[in-house]
């Protein structure tokens, strides 16, 4: 049976460390803590669990961070997590057993990594990252922010997951890396320029943002499934600066990339939604539903491919006035999230209205 060393980067995460590191039991054979300046309970935590704690001096760098932790390991595979990630039991169960069967000749092991909820505690959002690694190949780390581990060799796709329980404030921490960076004048990577732009949209700084979108895209390096979100966020920019035209030229840049994904095809569903356009918003929400994800694009978003399209699909059916078509789109989302507000909302306006189901008797019952 292969042995795993659990390597962590923290900083002032006394809410959430023991939570994380008591959701390793069976799974680490060694843990290695490294501190980048705590000034709460973090370090105290820590030691409960093991006495490989060791201090870094923080420098605007998460890579360097990320490869001193996995220097201190000593085991044959490394996992890394963040102090707001969890393995629940569910799936600790499933890594005892993974770690029980793994072949040694897998270099390194991809998880799925569940960062979104609805208001049940259904995954939502799903990304799939690398966790565990073989820690002869020597992986190391790359980027000051939003770092990426580069990896080669012999691959296995895992169905354990791991959650992300977010509790800390979002602050301007990664942009501010940025623009230190780019004061330097450091040359950005494309990877660098495609989270730059990331973090200008999500301040919304947008020309800005747009700016580094075109720069990435220009390069003609980038990621296929990074080109097709770099084309998704500019038209978000672009929505906000109140420039169609830019909106759609943006979407439609996407489809150089790819036949249209559910998230592209909803998308340019809203587009012609706002447009009031309702038969072309209908035709590509149903794009959306008959469309499946490609395995190239890292992150599924549940709701666009299910229960979203749907929903749009019944708004735009309701403007033109087909009423029964309405309805039964409705019907189908409720299929996938049977107590959404809005869909309930709609069932009962349907009956009430229009007379089509079967009264308030079935009200916020699943279709």
């Amino acid at each position: 049976m292969i042995t795993i060393s659990l390597c962590m980067i923290v900083r002032d995460e006394e809410e959430t460390l023991e939570r994380v590191l008591a959701s390793v039991a069976g799974i680490a054979d060694e843990i290695n803590i490294v501190d980048t300046g705590s000034i709460d309970r973090t370090r105290e935590i820590a030691c409960r669990f093991t006495d490989r704690v060791f201090d870094y001096p923080w420098h605007d760098h998460f890579a360097d961070a990320r490869n001193f932790s996995f220097f201190q390991a000593t085991q044959d595979y490394i996992l890394w997590l963040d102090a707001d990630d969890v393995i629940e039991e569910e799936d600790r169960q499933r890594f005892i057993a993974l770690k029980q069967s793994l072949n040694p000749s897998i270099d390194h092991v991809i998880m799925p990594y569940k960062v979104g909820f609805d208001e049940a505690g259904k995954p939502t959002v799903v990304l799939r990252r690398t966790r565990l690694v073989r820690r002869d190949r020597h992986f190391l780390w790359e980027g000051a922010v939003h770092e990426d581990l580069a990896v080669y060799g012999t691959c296995l796709e895992s169905d354990v997951c791991i959650i992300h329980r977010k509790q800390k404030p979002n602050t301007d921490r990664n942009l501010q890396i940025y623009r230190k960076l780019q004061e330097k004048g450091e040359k950005f990577s494309v990877r660098d320029l495609f989270y730059f732009a990331n973090e200008l949209k999500d301040h919304q700084l947008d020309e800005e943002a747009v700016k580094e979108y075109k720069r990435m895209l220009d390069t003609g390096q980038g990621w296929k499934e990074d080109n097709i979100r770099a084309c998704l966020n500019m038209a978000e920019c672009y929505a906000r600066l109140g420039d169609r035209e830019k909106r759609f030229a943006a979407l439609a840049h996407a489809l150089m990339y790819e036949k249209p994904q559910p998230e592209l095809a909803c998308a340019l569903g809203g587009f012609f939604w706002d447009e009031q356009q309702y038969d072309s918003a209908i035709f590509w929400y149903t794009v959306a539903i008959e469309g499946s994800q490609s395995e190239a694009m890292a992150v599924w978003n549940e709701a666009i491919g299910t229960w979203f399209p749907h929903l749009q699909l019944c708004l735009c059916y309701s403007r033109l006035e087909r009423y029964e078509e309405a309805f039964r789109h409705n019907e189908l989302a409720l299929r996938y999230h049977p107590t959404h507000p809005s869909l309930l909302y709609n069932r009962q306006y349907f009956w009430k209205v229009h007379q089509l189901g079967e009264g308030d008797d079935e009200f916020g019952t699943e279709a």
